[in-house]
């Protein structure tokens, strides 16, 4: 299932990922995770990289508070949309075009972050396991590694297949016209695959669809025993596994999980 040469790109089509305007219109409003991510990365000790870094939601708060950042993505589009919201604020922003399983960057970092559930794009054990080494491989001495990501409870598990599911509806940012996003999903339990068939639709004022997009992206779960073995076979020499983006213990099936790692 899915192109082994991008991570999260289903089989055939668009990911969601290629439209970063797009993208940005959806997302650009969600905070959940902002405060955690830039009280961390205003803490850090160094230099840090934003792994998937999008189109800046968390990037662009940063470099505005003086924090030494760097951004990562795999897409183009995402980040072209990034660097064209940076303009407009007059940063000037340092990205990388670059898969998160294999890239090389010169710099080592104090703060290594991936937001947004990115590590659910590495579709393998290989994906995973290459993804974490090239993490640790950049830390500096001491450095840490941060990443939440979601993992299915039984409720999400047993819920509908190939029904088209209501996922967000908010509004377009620049015209304020609403826009809705359906999921239609089907498991692969055995691979613990959630592939998504994406549709958004905007609508106008009276709630009619003028424009569909659809795209495809497949992704990956994790359960915490398995996400242990993953980070110590990575060479991690220690890590901690949150329930929550308050650290609270994980004792639930609808919690995240929120992996601290550390290089030390």
């Amino acid at each position: 299932m899915g192109d082994p040469t991008v991570p999260g790109r289903g089989s055939e089509g668009r990911t969601p990922f290629d439209d970063g305007d797009l993208y940005d219109a959806v997302f650009s409003g969600f905070g959940f995770d902002l405060d955690f991510y830039l009280d961390l990365a205003t803490q850090a000790r160094g230099p840090v990289l934003e792994v998937a870094c999008g189109t800046g939601r968390i990037l662009l708060p940063c470099l505005q508070t003086g924090v030494d950042i760097e951004g990562l993505d795999l897409f183009p589009s995402m980040l072209q949309t990034l660097r064209n919201k940076a303009a407009v604020l007059g940063l000037h922003p340092t990205v990388h075009h670059a898969d998160m399983r294999t890239f090389a960057l010169p710099r080592q970092y104090a703060l290594i972050f991936v937001a947004f559930n990115g590590f659910v794009h590495c579709l393998t054990t290989k994906d995973q396991l290459d993804a974490l080494r090239t993490w640790r491989g950049h830390l500096a001495p001491g450095g840490t590694l941060v990443f939440n990501v979601f993992y299915p409870g039984r409720e999400y598990l047993t819920g509908p297949e190939g029904t088209p599911v209501l996922e967000l509806e908010t509004r377009h940012p620049a015209t304020g016209l609403p826009v809705r996003i359906y999921d239609t999903r089907t498991f692969d339990r055995v691979a613990q695959i959630q592939h998504s068939q994406i549709e958004i639709q905007e609508l106008d004022a009276e709630g009619h669809v003028m424009v569909v997009h659809r795209s495809e992206n497949d992704t990956r779960w994790t359960f915490k025993p398995e996400m242990d073995l993953l980070l110590g076979a990575a060479g991690y020499p220690r890590w901690q596994i949150y329930g929550g983006f308050d650290r609270r213990p994980l004792t639930r099936d609808d919690d995240q999980m929120i992996v601290f790692a550390w290089e030390d």
